[in-house]
């Protein structure tokens, strides 16, 4: 099974490319090597990270942490998926 892990921020005002930047850094040091990471970026400062892992649902996988609370306006939103189908 495949099932990625969504984590979504939004910088704090100005530290749009500093939000980019930190979570570039966190996603290469996971305490596991994910199958696939994506870093997308949206506007007002938004940032997305998807990583794919081959897992159960609800397998112990290492996540992105909170970013310290100056660098973002509100708590990260996470979400975990399964994967249903590919084109």
């Amino acid at each position: 099974m495949t099932v990625v892990l969504m984590w979504e921020a939004r910088a704090a005002e100005g530290r749009g490319a500093e939000l980019l930047e930190w979570a570039r850094a966190r996603a290469r040091v996971l305490a596991a090597e994910p199958v696939r990471t994506e870093i997308l970026r949206a506007p007002q400062d938004r940032v997305l990270v998807l990583t794919w892992w081959d897992a159960r649902f609800d397998a112990d996988l290492p996540e992105l942490p909170e970013p310290e609370a100056g660098l973002i306006t509100r708590a990260v939103h996470r979400w975990r998926f399964e994967s249903v189908d590919v084109a």
